[in-house]
């Protein structure tokens, strides 16, 4: 229909027993389907999904023509920077406030087109309430940035602000949280 399109296909596993392996795909891209279209319906920018086929595993989905975050980081100026990461924080907070579970945010995971911070690769989200899946995906982010943007990784209190800017009720538990996360060790 004269859009450009990714297919991502959810390839099978020759370790898995055959039905296993089906029922995981089936599931897996269902699920990742769902959770970008609920991304997209609490105003957290990610690709249109145009077609999904459960059964062979594959999601088609909007290409989107920007840079990622990965590759632009640091490169750009501080003040540019520093508002990516508001917008990063803002987005995670909308995607929490639903109880959307990224699963899996790094600065490779995120696409910058005109402004906007698009999320890709949701194969690992979820629907979880919890403060520490909450936790847990910031943690992730910031030991994303911390490893691939050493330099930088003093910009992940930007992300925080913007965090708290959206997810007000619950963003100091959740911030809590990571500190746990980080003094108890479990991913250092």
């Amino acid at each position: 229909m004269g859009f450009d399109v990714v297919e991502k296909r959810r390839i099978s596993k020759s370790y898995r027993i055959k039905e296993i392996d089906s029922q995981l795909i089936y599931y897996r891209t269902r699920e990742e389907a769902k959770l970008i279209s609920e991304a997209r319906k609490n105003g957290v920018s990610v690709p249109i999904i145009f077609d999904v086929d459960q059964e062979k595993g594959i999601i088609i989905m909007e290409y989107l023509k920007g840079k990622r975050i990965k590759d632009i980081f640091n490169k750009i100026g501080e003040e540019e920077r520093a508002n990516i990461c508001k917008k990063i924080g803002i987005s995670i907070g909308r995607l929490h406030k639903n109880n959307l579970i990224h699963g899996d945010i790094t600065t490779s995971n995120m696409i910058y087109q005109e402004g906007k911070i698009h999320f890709i690769d949701f194969g690992l989200g979820e629907i979880n309430s919890e403060i520490e899946a909450k936790g847990v995906d910031l943690h992730v982010l910031m030991e994303a940035i911390e490893s691939a943007h050493s330099k930088f990784s003093n910009f992940f209190k930007y992300v925080l602000d913007g965090y708290k800017s959206e997810y007000m009720e619950e963003a100091g538990s959740v911030i809590k949280k990571i500190d746990e996360i980080v003094k108890r060790g479990r991913y250092r």
